[in-house]
Formats: structure tokens, C-alpha cells, sequence
């Protein structure tokens, strides 16, 4: 009779054991990949990277003055345009920001949502994550000079979706279309700018990674009635990036110097292959509480 108990025991309790063994498994090879970037944001683009719930993201983006310019230096003593911006993590999904640009005194107010992520085993292949803003020319101006007309002219608005996927531990490539609005063009021009940015990381050292990103318009704008120069040249960037556990640093050359994406894709007139060409970094600090 004893040994009918322990017959019966053991075939109660392997399966339980089985069933115990399968959900750890489970749960490991299930969990969330690596993101698959160092910082929130690829030289000129955002990536899927979203900071841990309780954390201040700190970031300072330059840009210097083209670098073909005489007497300044590669640019570097040339016309400038510096973002300053806060990011706080909400929850480990949601992060909130602000930044003000010293282009047009803009500031802006931004949202990044994490909506899928990249699991280890493969049964999710990508993260998705959405970012938007709302920005507002902060320059003086008014009906009687011209500039603004009403406050909603000061309006601008940017919208995108982030395909990020990280392939192995050193490449991570995204995808990204995004919509951007202006309130107030001008005449005869579009309110409304489809694009579409491809960007990615190798990674060469633990903490060093070979960068690039390209943002292609895909509606078609005037050219400034001014200048007769295009606002449908490609945004062409390439550079390193340096990281450690709570610092990422960005040097690079870029044809973009609006720093906010609707500035970028709406306004801009430079030609990276004619002597459009500017160097550019970020710096990114985060606080964790």
C-alpha cells in the first residue's frame, strides 16, 4: 500500500513539476529585448528607446554653421541653433518632454507611447513606439507686421511611427513615417509634409557605435520664393556615438539644422552634397529617482 503512495505521489507531482519547469521557460525566452538604441534619439530622429518609470532624460542638441563658410572654423564659429530639453518617464511606456529652440524661440511640447515591444524569442520581431509634439514659434510678431495673423499661426505639429529592431548585439536598424503639419505656409504651398526616415547603429566597443539616418520627403513643396532654394532635399546624417551608463554622446555631420522634425522636414534648404553640410552633436544625461 506504501508503495501505491509513492507510485501516486510521483505521478501527481512530475506533471506539476513539468507544467512549473514549461512557465519558467516560458517567461524567459518571452522576455522584452534590448532596446535596440542607446538615447531617445538618432541624430535627427527619434528612436524607440523609451526611459525607465521615475527617470529625467536631459538632453542638449548643437548644431554649428556649415562648415564651408569662410573665417568660421568648419562652422563651428558660424550661425547656430542649440535645443535645450527635459524628458520624464511617466510610466515605463509614456514619457513626456519639453524643449525650447533657439530657431524661432520655439518651444515645444512632446509624447512618446510605447505601443509593442521586441521580445527575445522572436515571437514579437519589432518594437513600435509613437511620437508626437506640438510646437510654438515664440518669435514677436503680430497682423500689423506680417508674421502672425492669429495665435494659431504660431502652431506646428509632428507625428510619427517607430519601427525599431534590434537584429543582434551589434546592428539595430528603424523605420519611420511620420506627418508633419504647419498651421500657417506660404502661399500656394502645402500645410501638411509626408516623410519616411531610415536610420541604424553598429556597434563597434562597448560603448562606442558607428551611426547614420536619412529622412526622405514624400510630398513635394515649392521652392522658397525668396531663395528659389528646395525644400525637398533629402536629410542625410552620419556619425559616432559614445555611451555609458547614464551619458550618450552624439557627434556627427548633417545637412539638418532645425533640430525640431517639423522644422527639419518642412523647412528645410540645405544640399548635403552642395556645400550643405554642417557638424552637429547631442549630448544626453538621464537622473533616476
Amino acid at each position: 500500500m506504501k508503495n501505491y503512495k509513492i507510485l501516486l505521489f510521483t505521478f501527481l507531482i512530475v506533471p506539476l513539476l513539468s507544467f512549473s519547469q514549461e512557465k519558467a521557460k516560458d517567461s524567459v525566452v518571452e522576455k522584452p529585448e534590448r532596446p535596440a538604441f542607446e538615447s531617445a534619439s538618432l541624430i535627427d530622429n527619434q528612436t524607440n528607446v523609451l526611459i525607465k518609470k521615475n527617470t529625467l532624460d536631459v538632453m542638449l542638441q548643437h548644431r554649428f554653421g556649415a562648415i564651408d563658410q569662410e573665417n568660421t572654423l568648419l562652422g563651428i564659429y558660424g550661425p547656430s541653433n542649440i535645443r535645450m530639453g527635459l524628458s520624464y518617464s511617466v510610466l515605463d511606456w509614456i514619457t513626456v518632454g519639453y524643449g525650447i529652440t533657439k530657431k524661432n524661440l520655439t518651444s515645444d511640447f512632446n509624447l512618446k507611447v510605447g505601443l509593442l515591444k521586441q521580445t527575445r524569442s522572436g515571437s514579437t520581431p519589432l518594437s513600435i513606439s509613437y511620437y508626437g509634439n506640438i510646437a510654438i514659434d515664440g518669435r514677436s510678431g503680430s497682423a500689423n507686421d506680417g508674421v502672425f495673423l492669429t495665435r494659431q499661426d504660431r502652431y506646428s505639429y509632428f507625428n510619427q511611427l517607430i519601427f525599431a529592431k534590434r537584429f543582434n548585439k551589434k546592428l539595430s536598424l528603424q523605420i519611420a513615417p511620420s506627418l508633419t503639419h504647419y498651421n500657417t505656409v506660404d502661399f500656394g504651398n502645402e500645410n501638411d509634409r509626408f516623410s519616411v526616415a531610415f536610420g541604424g547603429r553598429y556597434r563597434i566597443s562597448s560603448q562606442t557605435s558607428i551611426i547614420f539616418d536619412y529622412s526622405q520627403p514624400l510630398t513635394t513643396l515649392d521652392d522658397d520664393p525668396l531663395t528659389g532654394s528646395s525644400y525637398n532635399n533629402p536629410g542625410i546624417s552620419m556619425g559616432a556615438e559614445f555611451s555609458t551608463s547614464a551619458h550618450v554622446f552624439q557627434v556627427f555631420i548633417t545637412n539638418y539644422n532645425g533640430i525640431l522634425p517639423q522644422q527639419n522636414y518642412m523647412k528645410n534648404t540645405n544640399d548635403f552634397f552642395n556645400k550643405g553640410i554642417l557638424i552637429g552633436f547631442n549630448i544626453t544625461r538621464r537622473y533616476n529617482f
